[in-house]
């Protein structure tokens, strides 16, 4: 096992693990109850599955799926709603989302004074951390949770860039990944908090419930690498009928196409459009972000049109010509059997040209 694959692999696991560790720290500070430490023994999931993916995996990633991503979503996303269903409880001081931070030289030098001497600079050590970590616990509620969110993300992205990538998937198609990752971070951490912060959504205890879970629904795709992989597809009259053929040629574009429609833009259009019409919620950016969700909508359809309109075309040019419908994904040995084969044709249409037909004799001859 090379050494930099198990560094990795083993780093962002810590760095997921102790992230998930702060959220359940937060939930039990704000809800001021031990029993929501157990929200830790999630992380045994994530453990577990580092030790399999070291075994078998020699610490590489896996086909379509990454089993770590997924985990680190089961241990973070049920802190996030604890917080955001316990939002607003907490003192924020003057202003709005202010952050209460004073760590004044005087509490440092007080644990140094009081460390110094018989408890040695361990328990000094142990002092500062005590005064940093409680200047932390006055950060106001609000400003703590979106912190959490945005810090969510951006591990999920850097996360997935450090993660070791196995055989299946390239450098090329991981950086594809990771741009289309932070664009739907983007999107995501918009919706949860443009519209979580909305005062009448904030008294409707079942509208929170509605947007938790579509926010959670978003959040599925990132433990999966679709979006730049095709599927494959092997040389059988079962793969040759059309809609294995379509799937198989434009697999990653469907893909993309299924994520906007079902999993990211279509739900948040949903939501969107129930907060203006049912609700009667409306500002600003709540219906420039609802027209951005349908402006998606639309030009992913008309990309599926195009694409099923491009497929039609090639169909019947194949089947004019009497060509055999390769699919670009198929196997090489496939192609290169049914290429060397319509050589073969050729060379022996060359080798024995047709015999031209014999002209009539003249009438002078």
């Amino acid at each position: 096992m090379e050494l930099m694959v198990l560094l990795n692999a083993l780093v962002t696991r810590l760095l997921f693990v102790l992230h998930s560790l702060i959220g359940v720290w937060r939930v039990t500070a704000v809800k001021k109850e031990p029993k929501y430490w157990l929200l830790a023994l999630l992380n045994l999931l994530l453990c577990l599955e580092t030790g399999l993916t070291l075994k078998f995996k020699q610490g590489r990633g896996y086909k379509w799926f990454s089993p770590a991503i997924f985990l680190y979503l089961i241990c973070t996303v049920p802190s996030l709603w604890l917080l955001e269903i316990h939002h607003g409880t907490q003192y924020c001081g003057n202003e709005p989302g202010a952050v209460q931070v004073n760590i004044s030289n005087q509490d440092f030098n007080q644990s140094r004074d009081s460390s110094h001497g018989s408890e040695g600079m361990d328990h000094h050590i142990i002092q500062t951390a005590k005064v940093f970590v409680n200047q932390l616990s006055t950060i106001c509620e609000t400003v703590w949770t979106l912190a959490l969110h945005q810090t969510f993300l951006l591990l999920l992205v850097v996360g997935r860039w450090l993660l070791p990538i196995g055989v299946e998937i390239t450098r090329d198609q991981l950086s594809q990944l990771l741009l289309m990752f932070v664009g739907t971070a983007a999107d995501i951490l918009e919706f949860a908090s443009e519209t979580l912060d909305i005062e009448d959504v904030r008294k409707n205890y079942a509208l929170i419930n509605a947007i938790l879970a579509v926010w959670t629904w978003s959040m599925l795709q990132f433990p999966l690498d679709l979006a730049v992989q095709h599927i494959g597809c092997k040389p059988s009259g079962s793969a040759r009928r059309i809609p294995s053929l379509l799937l198989c040629r434009y697999s990653a574009e469907l893909w993309n196409i299924g994520v906007s429609l079902f999993i990211q833009d279509g739900p948040f259009f949903i939501v969107r459009s129930i907060l203006m019409g049912h609700f009667r919620i409306f500002n600003q950016m709540l219906v420039f972000f609802t027209a951005k969700n349908i402006l998606v909508v639309t030009l992913q359809l008309y990309r599926l049109a195009v694409i099923m309109l491009d497929f039609r075309v090639t169909i019947l040019q194949k089947s004019r010509k009497g060509e055999v419908c390769c699919c670009p994904c198929e196997p090489y040995e496939a192609r290169t059997h049914a290429t060397s084969h319509h050589d073969n044709e050729m060379k022996e249409f060359v080798a024995f040209p047709p015999k031209e037909e014999s002209q009539a004799p003249s009438e002078d001859h």
